[in-house]
């Protein structure tokens, strides 16, 4: 094996490790407004040169983004900077929206198993009106797409893990890109419609009774039945 001198890290680099840690913890949030040149320097009794070149290396990597006259913001990730090559992928090789479909059934198996766990009060009473309000659209003979997803990204909430709910996020934009027109088909028609209404309160009563079992269980067979549909 060749070694190589140890070289000692550079105080920029030094400061990009200490955001990004920071970043990971929580301690800062996407949308948050970043230190000034001045403030980042007095506080880690670095030079602002230093900092200038932190700063322009986080700007190019997409952790922070100047805005001219406001200042520099945690740059916020847009789900269309993963989703937008992803479904392009999709619909170029159609096949592999099988293996989306796959990927989602694994996913939100467990996000249910972790909501039921996991939810409070407030997140059960949420879960509670958005299929009453299901109950009322199948009265009129038909479920909406977007209650429906209001439906699953709440559950998503409800496991209280913010990369869950990203991919979550990420996945649903995919989905309603890639299979618009069957996922139409799939709500409006009254049979699919009942059907899908009476999964998603078997989920709905699992979760809020607190069954993790139960509820990884009825989203499995649910999303299966979806899956079959779309195919």
């Amino acid at each position: 094996m060749e070694l190589q001198p140890i070289k000692t890290k550079k105080i920029y680099e030094e400061i990009v490790e200490q955001v990004k840690k920071s970043l990971s913890e929580g301690k800062l949030m996407p949308g948050e407004r970043f230190y000034s040149e001045r403030e980042l320097s007095e506080k880690l009794g670095v030079s602002r040169a230093s900092v200038r070149e932190a700063i322009r290396a986080l700007t190019t990597m997409g952790v922070l983004e100047v805005k001219p006259g406001e200042g520099t913001f945690v740059r916020k990730v847009q789900n269309c900077d993963i989703v937008q090559p992803l479904v392009m992928a999709l619909l170029l090789e159609e096949q592999q929206v099988m293996y989306l479909l796959e990927a989602r059934q694994i996913l939100e198996r467990e996000i249910a198993y972790l909501a039921a766990r996991r939810a409070t009060t407030e997140d059960k009473e949420k879960l509670v009106g958005i299929i009453q309000q299901m109950g009322n659209e199948l009265a009129r003979g038909f479920l909406q797409e977007d209650t429906d997803v209001k439906f699953h990204l709440t559950i998503a909430g409800m496991a209280h893990n913010p990369i869950l709910s990203r991919l979550m996020y990420t996945i649903a934009d995919t989905i309603a890109q890639t299979l618009a027109n069957k996922r139409n088909r799939l709500y409006s028609d009254p049979d699919n419609a009942r059907v899908l209404f009476e999964q998603h309160s078997e989920i709905t009563q699992a979760i809020i009774s607190g069954a993790a079992e139960s509820a990884r269980r009825a989203m499995g067979k649910h999303l299966r039945f979806v899956a079959r549909q779309l195919k």
